[in-house]
């Protein structure tokens, strides 16, 4: 009984003690904002002092030194250095740069030939000293500029060759040389899309690609005086099995592809010089022959096809390039020029019908003398 008497006693005893701790924190003012001066004091104080290890205590050891700041110089002279470097990098490629753009490759390399050559000059045995050291120290400081010049004539010259490779023909002879029982045979070049057919895409069936009206009548009749070759601007893996499925008779003895075109201002042109062919034998027939050839003067322009059931653009061009290989100009392209601005196939044939006309004037003139 007088134990539970004296436990509820020192119960009584703590919560009125809390309660007075309690409201002396409560009724005690807030204190005012600590000063610089005391702020300083607390960061000195051992509590913000770097810790130590419990064992490296035990052990006696003494605590790791902080390392001293670098000094000022150390991080000026590294400052230097690096803006030394990104300035004389800024100012070889700026250099290289311009060299790209306003001199070949060949100027450059001649321009430049004298002073990669006196990195290498050596100094003879009976020289002075001064004349050795100045020349070691003339050496040693064109060296670096000078093999930075043939790095970048050699990554220049690889640059160069990978472009050409994708902007030019791939060859300069794309065609084998003529028969010399051939050489009198004009060339016809012919284009394949919207000229001898047309590729069309869907979503139900996917790609289809069409004949155009005449094409087998066109091709046939124009094998027998023609050189004929199709030169276009797809991939050689479309317009091989394409041709194989159009030319079922072997009219058309040669097929250039995308490779053998001038790649230039974003676009795949023909270019008909190089063909290995007389320029003055060639006829360029496309729906887009102006657009799709560097030479202008070879081209005969039909209206593209686009799936138009009654066309005879090809039907109709026929007429005139046999009575050109019949005739066998000695420079078709002035024949052309004098069609410019005209449908050949129609202009072809109201010449055709004049001419008809005064050869019968002519008939029945001398007639009428002879009378």
């Amino acid at each position: 009984m007088s134990t539970t008497i004296r436990s509820r006693g020192l119960c009584s005893f703590i919560s009125k003690n809390n309660r007075l701790f309690c409201s002396k924190v409560s009724s005690s003012p807030p204190k005012p904002p600590p000063s610089p001066a005391s702020v300083a004091a607390v960061d000195q104080s051992p509590a913000n002092q770097p810790i130590i290890s419990s064992a490296a205590l035990v052990d006696g050891q003494n605590p790791p030194p902080i390392p001293p700041p670098a000094p000022p110089s150390a991080k000026k002279s590294w400052n230097f250095l690096k803006f030394g470097l990104i300035g004389a990098l800024t100012v070889g490629v700026a250099t290289a740069g311009y060299a790209s753009y306003a001199y070949t490759l060949d100027e450059v390399d001649e321009k430049t030939k004298a002073f990669r050559a006196s990195a290498k000059d050596s100094v003879e045995d009976d020289a002075s000293a001064f004349d050795k050291f100045k020349a070691l120290a003339y050496t040693s400081a064109v060296t670096v500029p000078a093999k930075a010049i043939d790095l970048y004539l050699d990554m220049r010259r690889l640059i160069e060759e990978q472009v050409h490779g994708f902007t030019e023909p791939l060859s300069d002879k794309l065609l084998p040389d003529l028969h010399p029982m051939e050489q009198h045979v004009l060339t016809l070049v012919l284009d394949l899309n919207e000229t001898l057919i047309y590729s069309d895409w869907k979503r139900d069936r996917g790609w289809r690609t069409f004949k155009r009206p005449g094409v087998d009548a066109f091709l046939e009749h124009l094998a027998q005086f023609y050189e004929i070759v199709v030169y276009s601007d797809q991939l050689s893996m479309y317009v091989d099995p394409v041709v194989e499925r159009l030319d079922k008779k072997q009219c058309i003895r040669h097929r250039l592809s995308r490779a053998a075109t001038r790649y230039q201002d974003g676009k795949h042109y023909r270019d008909l010089s190089k063909l290995n062919r007389d320029p003055a034998k060639i006829l360029y027939v496309s729906g887009h022959a102006l657009e799709t050839s560097l030479q202008p003067e070879n081209c005969v322009q039909i209206k593209p096809w686009k799936l138009e059931e009654d066309d005879t653009q090809l039907l109709d061009l026929i007429p005139f390039l046999e009575y050109v290989a019949r005739n066998r100009p000695a420079d078709i392209r002035p024949v052309l020029a004098s069609y410019q601005g005209h449908d050949i196939a129609k202009e072809f044939i109201e010449r055709s019908k004049e001419y008809q006309r005064r050869m019968q004037e002519q008939k029945q003139h001398g007639r009428f003398w002879r009378r």
